[in-house]
């Protein structure tokens, strides 16, 4: 068992992450869920980035900071779009990670550090035609990840949808959701 700390994304928890995480959960791992958005879901990403953007990115950050702290160590940390930014800092800065899985969105290495942890291994998984993903800097620093360390995987799916893994909304693609769980329930077990 494997214990994971999954961030929502921009829409909120939705029943397509609560869907997601219980994927991991049949597949034997602990899996929390902290709401970063108070209860608060949208049924657009505008919207749900509008939200973020009058919360304050940095405080939604914070709250996923947070949210893990009375967790122990050893933990895997996930995060769909907007739940990379506190999942992608945890996995670099908090001693203890055990590594992370980052779907939809990728930060520079150096928004958090100098290099990525050794000993912490990360999967990073996006559609090579998401226009959030491959035309707005993520895809670049996954490549730029996965370049610098064994520790790092980049997954490519074909298509051009963002949050294509959360079933509760029209951006998702069965084919490639169930590819991405697979890879990271096969990820998780590695880890135990």
């Amino acid at each position: 068992m494997t214990e994971v700390v999954l961030f929502h994304h921009a829409q909120g928890l939705t029943t397509g992450v609560e869907a997601f995480a219980a994927e991991l959960r049949r597949a034997g791992h602990t899996v929390h869920v902290p709401d970063l958005y108070e209860g608060h879901t949208f049924k657009t990403l505008e919207d749900g980035i509008g939200h973020a953007s009058r919360t304050g990115f940095g405080t939604v950050m914070e709250r996923g900071i947070a949210a893990a702290q009375p967790l122990g160590e050893d933990i895997v940390y996930m995060g769909f779009s907007l739940g990379v930014m506190p999942a992608q800092r945890l996995a670099q800065t908090r001693p203890g990670a055990k590594g992370a899985l980052l779907v939809d969105a990728c930060l520079p290495v150096s928004e958090f550090g100098e290099a990525w942890p050794a000993g912490v291994p990360v999967q990073v998984h996006g559609m090579d035609g998401d226009p959030f993903f491959a035309e707005e800097g993520d895809l670049d620093a996954a490549t730029e990840l996965t370049d610098a360390t064994e520790e790092a995987e980049l997954f490519l799916y074909s298509g051009k949808n963002h949050l294509f893994v959360d079933s509760s909304l029209p951006s998702y693609d069965r084919a490639a959701a169930e590819l991405l769980t697979g890879r990271a329930i096969e990820f998780l077990n590695g880890l135990r």
